[in-house]
């Protein structure tokens, strides 16, 4: 899914990134380096659950052009005046691509590893192949996907990749 909480990767780390200053050409960067289209929104303070750790990037300022979040210009690594409650989010067009770019968004606590084509999926134990339990195929192996969180915005994009409405 494309929505959720920015982080970014940084001295093998996760962090967030504060709001101050946050708009629509910072999103955007954030999907299109993620391969998610553009951005439709960026979700007031608190949309999204606070993050932990770091606080990487504060006052992004992005001209919309770069090909990386890590491109625009920015107070500099580690230093900002924020807190959790700030941390930045974004929506964007594109559905949940499935080996990771940085940065990651993010709806959870922790980051999400974005993947250059979509993960492959299938519903098993259903009455019919557009109902059952979620799986998705990682490292050649198919495995569950916990229900946490989980709402109906996140089956809707399994029917939708599955070809099931």
């Amino acid at each position: 899914r494309c929505a959720g909480r920015v982080e970014v990767f940084y001295e093998n780390q996760w962090g967030t990134v504060c709001d101050d200053h946050w708009d629509m050409e910072d999103a955007g960067v954030v999907c299109r380096q993620l391969g998610c289209g553009t951005a439709l929104s960026i979700p007031g303070t608190g949309h999204f659950r606070a993050g932990t750790g770091p606080i990487w990037l504060d006052d992004v300022n992005c001209t919309g052009t770069e090909v990386a979040l890590s491109y625009c210009r920015t107070k500099g690594w580690g230093k900002n005046n924020c807190h959790h409650g700030e941390d930045a989010g974004v929506v964007c067009s594109g559905g949940f691509h499935a080996a990771p770019l940085m940065p990651s968004v993010d709806s959870s606590s922790r980051p999400t590893a974005i993947h250059a084509h979509p993960a492959e999926l299938r519903l098993v134990n259903g009455p019919h192949r557009c109902s059952g339990r979620v799986e998705v195929m990682h490292d050649h192996q198919w495995g569950t996907v916990c229900d946490d969180d989980w709402s109906f915005p996140d089956a809707s994009v399994v029917c939708r990749q599955l070809g099931c409405g």
